[in-house]
C-alpha cells in the first residue's frame, strides 16, 4: 500500500506493548522521507525527499494516486529517455507519407536535434521552446521555423500520448508558436504567362494551359493522365501527382489527400488533344507513394520527358522553366512568386475576379480548408465598397414618395394649446 516512509526513524515496540521510534543506521544521511507506492503496470515505485519536506513527500503521494485514478499517471522514470532516442523512434514508426517524412527528418536533424538531442525528454520546460526558436529566429525565415516547430510539437504530443511527460512544453500559454510571414500573392498578367508558355519547348508548352486553366500543381500535371479527362463532359480529374521521394520519383495522392474534379475549359480540352495528337501518351509505372512500396501503379501520362519517361518536376524547373522565364524577361525569384506554381495563383484571381465563389476555388485547387483559400485570395476578391454605396443608395437615396406627414415645425396645430 503507499505511503510514506521515515528512513530515519523506526518504530519498536516494547514488551508492555507500547512504541518508540528510534533511530535507525541511516540516520543523518542522505535524504529522509521516501514515498512508496504501485505505478499502474504493477511495479513498486518511490521518490526520496529531505528532510523537513515531509509536507511535499505527503502531497506527491497524493498527487500521485489522484493521476493513476483519472488516467493519467506519468512515471517519472519514463521521461530519462534522451529527446533524440525517442525522436527517431517516434519518426520510424509515426504513420505519414514517405514525402512527409523524409522532409521532417531534414528538419529534425538540423534544426531540433542539435538543441534538444542530448537532453531527457522529461526534462525540456517552457523557457527550453523559447529559448531555441529565439535561437533560430535570425537564422531562419518564419515559415521553415514554423514547419520545424510543427515536428517538435508532433514529437512532444506523441510523447505526452505515450505517458512519457505530462504536458507539452510547445503548449504552454508562455510559449508563442512561429507563423510564415503572410505575404500577398501576386497573380500574373495575362501576357506574362503567354510569354512564358512561349518559351517551353512544343513538349512542354501545353502543361502551361493546364496549370493556369485548371490550377493544378506541378506536380499534379506531369501526373495527369488520359483517363483523367472527360472531354466531352468538360472535366478534368486529379487522381495523382509526380513527386520525388529519397532520390526517385513516385506517384503519390494529390496534396491533402484527396482527389478532386476540376472543371475542363474547351480551350484547354483543344489544346491538350492536340498534344496528345502530336505527342502520344505514354503508359508509366511508379511505385506508389513510397521507393520501397511494392504497390505499382501504371498511368498513361499526357506528359512525358523525352524518353519516355515520368518528369521529374526539379529538373522540369531547372532546364525548362526556368530558360523559359529568361526568354520572358522574367527574373526566376522565389517558387512560389515565380515558380509553376504562379500560374495556380493566376487561376485562381481569374476566378474570383469573374465572380466564382471562394468555396468553389478553394475545391477546384484542392485546398483542406476553405479558410486558408479565403486567408490567400481575399485581398484579390473584387472590392465590395461600391455594390454597398449603390444598394445603400438605391433604399435611401433615391426620391421617396410623399409619406401625408407634416412637416415638424413649432407653430400650434389648431386646437391645440401651448
Amino acid at each position: 500500500m503507499a505511503h510514506v516512509e521515515d528512513r530515519w526513524y523506526k518504530v519498536v515496540r516494547l514488551p508492555d506493548n507500547k512504541t518508540v521510534r528510534v533511530k535507525t543506521k541511516l540516520f543523518g544521511k542522505g535524504l529522509r522521507y521516501r514515498v512508496r507506492y504501485i505505478a499502474p503496470n504493477g511495479r513498486e515505485r518511490s521518490k526520496s525527499f529531505p528532510d523537513r519536506a515531509k509536507k511535499a513527500a505527503e502531497e506527491f503521494l497524493v498527487s500521485v494516486e489522484a493521476d493513476k485514478f483519472r488516467g493519467v499517471y506519468v512515471d517519472p522514470g519514463a521521461g530519462r529517455i534522451t529527446f533524440h532516442a525517442y525522436a527517431e523512434k517516434w519518426m520510424r514508426t509515426s504513420r505519414m507519407k514517405e514525402s512527409t517524412r523524409q522532409g521532417w527528418e531534414i528538419k529534425l536533424r538540423l534544426h531540433i536535434l542539435p538543441f534538444f538531442g542530448a537532453r531527457q525528454l522529461g526534462s525540456i520546460r517552457p523557457e527550453d521552446i523559447r529559448e531555441w526558436d529565439t535561437e533560430l529566429t535570425p537564422r531562419y525565415a518564419p515559415s521553415t521555423r514554423a514547419v520545424t516547430w510543427d515536428v517538435l510539437h508532433a514529437i512532444l504530443n506523441a510523447a505526452v500520448d505515450d505517458k512519457r511527460i505530462g504536458t507539452n512544453p510547445c503548449a504552454a500559454t508562455s510559449v508563442v508558436a512561429p507563423k510564415p510571414d503572410a505575404r500577398k500573392v501576386v497573380p500574373w498578367k495575362v501576357d506574362r504567362v503567354i510569354a512564358v508558355r512561349t518559351g517551353l519547348s512544343t513538349r512542354y508548352r501545353v502543361t502551361v494551359d493546364v496549370a493556369a486553366g485548371c490550377g493544378l500543381r506541378v506536380g499534379e500535371v506531369f501526373g495527369l493522365a488520359v483517363d483523367d479527362l472527360d472531354l466531352d463532359g468538360g472535366w478534368l480529374h486529379v487522381r495523382r501527382q509526380v513527386k520525388r521521394v529519397r532520390s526517385r520519383l513516385v506517384f503519390g495522392l494529390p496534396k491533402s489527400d484527396k482527389e478532386r474534379r476540376v472543371p475542363l475549359p474547351g480551350h484547354v480540352a483543344s489544346e491538350l488533344q492536340g498534344h496528345m495528337a502530336a505527342i502520344a501518351p505514354v503508359a508509366v509505372t511508379l511505385p506508389w507513394e513510397s521507393p520501397t512500396s511494392t504497390q505499382l501503379v501504371t498511368a498513361r501520362l499526357v506528359f512525358t520527358n523525352a524518353l519516355g519517361k515520368a518528369v521529374n518536376p526539379a529538373v522540369f524547373d531547372l532546364n525548362h522553366w526556368q530558360k523559359a522565364l529568361a526568354a520572358a524577361g522574367v527574373d526566376r525569384g522565389s517558387t512560389r512568386s515565380n515558380g509553376m506554381h504562379a500560374l495556380r495563383h493566376f487561376y485562381a484571381s481569374a476566378l474570383l475576379d469573374a465572380g466564382e465563389t471562394i468555396r468553389a476555388v478553394s475545391e477546384y485547387l484542392g485546398h483542406a480548408d476553405t479558410a486558408f483559400t479565403l486567408r490567400t485570395y481575399t485581398h484579390l476578391m473584387p472590392a465590395s465598397q461600391n455594390r454597398t454605396r449603390g444598394a445603400i443608395d438605391g433604399l435611401l437615396g433615391g426620391s421617396r414618395p410623399d409619406d401625408g406627414l407634416a412637416e415638424d415645425t413649432d407653430a400650434e396645430t389648431p386646437g391645440q394649446g401651448r
